[in-house]
């Protein structure tokens, strides 16, 4: 499928899809420029995004590869590509790995998830197939045993080994436990999650010659949205030009950011799919240019990746960055927040996992200054305890293979609200 010009798909789309027809009723015949369309609002959008009765899609489902997307925090959606759109992605996405280290030769083990129409394993096996460079590929699997994993990567001895960093960090886990490494393995390739200080001295325990790089940034239903930029800062990406064009906006006004630096949410259209189209579609991200001649962009996380304990909004970088403080000795190897409700009030649980063997008083001192630095940074936190409000923080410790997990994508849950809902 070739690359649209924005007015074509803004065309198409009115005259072909519903939903869209609805949304641009008021605009005028003819619309060049992006910032005079609406951003999609995703409720509306995945409400006439339907098995039956689609009212987004442009042509009846007859020819189309479909993916689940969406399970990890909400009910599953349907995202659909043709056998075009589909290549199109693929072939641009294995040109970013490129960018990402990829080097003729390399043998690449994919972990990541397979079944129950999740695309992570297809979809990497194919832009690896389709990528401009030579390479061998191991499609293994992110549900594969992880002593049969090594074994697979110690046999054919991976350059590469491609997953979720929660993936990489079970296996990485499952080596140090063991007493073994994998010095062989050039690059770590990871997706789907961000990946933090405390899982990288994890990973480099295990894989001592290796480099985290990220593959890419893409999603399911978004589709295209950001390349490999070389650097120490794997966070930071740059638009799939010609097939994408990704936008920053002001949280508050809607408005277009241009400068370097400020914060916004991530907006994606992508000029290349006709079936389900995607114009000014919200990614879920927050990022900010790093480069704005050069489209360079980083990412900041997911827009929505909090907490609400009772009057009480908490994000994931809040604690982030409180444990990354405390832990001067490198003991958090992965953490998830737990919410749960007891006694009539709300209460939050730090479960931080750590490695096997350390002393349980400085765990327990750790602990307290965790406390203490996230209590400091959200000081509406201690506030409610004090009034009767939440329960006090708590840590809870773990092994970092008992962090809950999405069994259908294999990423972590970094957010587990165990609270009753009736």
């Amino acid at each position: 499928m070739p690359v649209q010009q924005f007015s074509d798909l803004v065309r198409f789309a009115r005259d072909c899809s519903p939903f869209y027809a609805d949304l641009y009723a008021d605009l005028p015949p003819h619309v060049s420029r992006i910032t005079d369309l609406p951003v999609v609002d995703q409720d509306a959008f995945w409400a006439a995004n339907t098995l039956h009765g689609n009212r987004v899609l442009t042509a009846p489902l007859g020819e189309a590869v479909v993916f689940k997307t969406g399970g990890t925090t909400g009910t599953p959606r349907f995202s659909c590509y043709t056998r075009e759109e589909w290549q199109e992605f693929v072939t641009a996405f294995g040109a970013g790995m490129v960018d990402a280290g990829l080097r003729p030769g390399h043998r690449v083990a994919d972990l990541f998830y397979a079944g129950e129409l999740y695309a992570s394993f297809l979809f990497i096996l194919d832009s690896l197939a389709h990528a401009p460079v030579a390479n061998v590929r191991l499609p293994v699997g992110g549900g594969a045993p992880l002593e049969s994993t090594v074994a697979t990567l110690e046999d054919f001895a991976a350059h590469v080994v491609a997953g979720t960093p929660t993936t990489l960090c079970r296996l990485a886990e499952h080596l140090t436990s063991a007493g073994r490494q994998l010095p062989g393995v050039e690059l770590l390739f990871f997706g789907g999650e961000a990946l933090f200080a405390d899982q990288r001295r994890l990973l480099s325990a295990a894989f001592p010659n290796a480099t985290p790089r990220s593959l890419g940034y893409a999603s399911v239903d978004g589709g295209l949205l950001g390349r490999p930029v070389p650097g120490p800062d794997p966070r930071t990406h740059r638009a799939f030009t010609p097939h994408t064009v990704v936008e920053i906006l002001d949280e508050t006004t809607g408005e277009p950011i241009r400068e370097a630096g400020r914060p916004g949410r991530v907006v994606v259209t992508q000029l290349f799919r006709r079936l389900m189209p995607v114009i000014r579609y919200p990614a879920g991200d927050r990022a900010e240019w790093t480069d704005t001649e050069g489209g360079a962009f980083r990412i900041l996380g997911r827009a929505e990746e909090g907490v609400r304990v009772g009057p009480v909004s908490l994000y994931w970088q809040d604690v982030t960055d409180a444990v990354a403080e405390a832990d001067t000795e490198g003991r958090v190897t992965g953490m998830q927040l737990v919410v749960r409700r007891w006694e009539g009030r709300d209460g939050l649980v730090l479960r931080l996992a750590t490695t096997p063997g350390q002393d349980p008083a400085g765990l327990e001192v750790f602990a307290k200054e965790v406390v203490t630095g996230l209590n400091t940074a959200r000081p509406l936190y201690p506030d409610s305890v004090a009034a009767g409000f939440v329960h006090p923080l708590r840590v809870e410790w773990a092994r970092h293979r008992d962090l809950v997990v999405n069994s259908r994508s294999g990423k972590l849950v970094r957010v587990i609200d165990e609270r009753p809902t009736a």
